[in-house]
């Protein structure tokens, strides 16, 4: 871009001193083609005027306008008249150009003074607009070039996610697989332990979870789901597994129902609400509110945490960005490609306030 900006800054000077040059040898050409002109009006039967026409004719590019002391066109030439309306384009023309311009004086006697106007030859205009049509392409070429960086990079970032996601689903199958077998033998010796049953909870909840990462970098199957009970569910979960100093709510002012993947949307739930309980330092409150406004469905998630500062709400969904010591800060960035990549919603901060709490809200289309 740098190189671009001096390419374009030093063509768009030289082309000005060129131009300015052609410029001054058009006003010169014209200075003699005003001369050439006055002495053929002057000229008599033994003058010569082979020389003067010679001169006059000359003139191929430079549109000329030739008009006596009240403006009223004498003679034109190298212009490009229109079919219609000639007095009226002309009366146009000159007054224009009596506004941008001094005239160059013809003195043909007896206190008669005709006035010559020109316009920049055709090479002259061209050569003023080659700057601005090389800073045209030149910006074109920055705009596909900075594009397709995006892109290179926006794919480059995909193919970790999925290689991250699908080798973590990976490595968790043959342990899952062993807690499954040592389960079975664990029930089989001892039928009436009763946590057993738990720690095969446990499992299946590990087993959901390598599921979920599975589906993490190809389109999930989305299927016509009871969006309240899956919040629901996804709470039930949460409430279980964190402080009984945390209470949750659910306030479902609909029922609605959209097309979605249930692991998927759970766990972006679950993590909402995790961050929620993270932002809560002892004794706090979460709430799910849902509700629906014609095909746009809300999940506000609220908590009582200590917020949000307002230039930070976009950069929650960063890769990388926490605030806390421990964790990799994935879980929104996660949530956020989960929502707006593979069910097409929208999911960002809809208000905070610092020691008060954070809403987020999540939208989505219902069927």
């Amino acid at each position: 871009m740098l190189i671009a900006l001096l390419i374009v800054t030093g063509s768009v000077l030289y082309t000005n001193h060129l131009a300015a040059r052609l410029a001054e040898e058009e006003r010169k050409k014209i200075e003699i083609w005003a001369e050439a002109t006055r002495q053929f009006i002057l000229a008599d039967e033994q003058t010569d005027i082979d020389f003067v026409s010679t001169i006059m004719e000359g003139n191929t590019t430079i549109p000329v306008y030739m008009v006596d002391s009240e403006g009223n066109l004498l003679l034109s030439r190298n212009v490009k008249e229109p079919k219609h309306n000639k007095a009226d384009y002309y009366r146009r023309k000159i007054h224009k150009l009596q506004q941008q311009q001094t005239p160059i004086e013809v003195n043909i006697g007896d206190d008669i003074v005709q006035y010559i106007y020109y316009e920049d030859s055709t090479l002259l205009r061209q050569l003023h607009w080659f700057p601005h049509v090389e800073f045209l392409i030149i910006f074109l070429f920055i705009v596909v070039v900075v594009f397709s960086l995006y892109i290179t990079e926006r794919s480059e970032r995909n193919r970790v996610w999925v290689g991250l996601s699908k080798e973590t689903a990976h490595q968790l199958g043959t342990p899952i697989s062993a807690l499954l077998g040592w389960q079975t033998l664990l029930q089989n010796k001892y039928p009436d332990d009763r946590l057993i049953p738990e720690m095969g909870k446990d499992i299946d909840r590990l087993r959901t979870i390598a599921d979920r990462f599975s589906k993490v970098g190809s389109l999930p199957e989305l299927h016509e789901e009871n969006l309240t009970a899956i919040v629901e569910q996804s709470v039930e979960y949460m409430r279980t597994r964190t402080s009984k100093k945390i209470c949750y709510r659910v306030e479902a002012l609909a029922h609605p129902t959209v097309k979605l993947n249930r692991e998927l949307f759970g766990w972006v739930i679950e993590n909402l609400c995790r961050n929620a309980v993270d932002a809560i330092d002892t004794t706090g409150s979460v709430t799910i509110r849902i509700e629906q406004n014609d095909s746009t469905v809300n999940v506000d998630i609220t908590d009582t945490g200590k917020g949000i500062p307002s230039n930070r709400f976009r950069h929650v969904f960063r890769p990388g960005y926490t605030t806390k010591q421990r964790g990799w800060g994935l879980g929104l960035s996660l949530a956020k490609r989960i929502v707006e990549d593979y069910h097409k919603g929208k999911i960002f901060v809809l208000r905070s306030q610092l020691n008060a709490g954070t809403t987020f809200r999540i939208q989505l289309r219902a069927v």
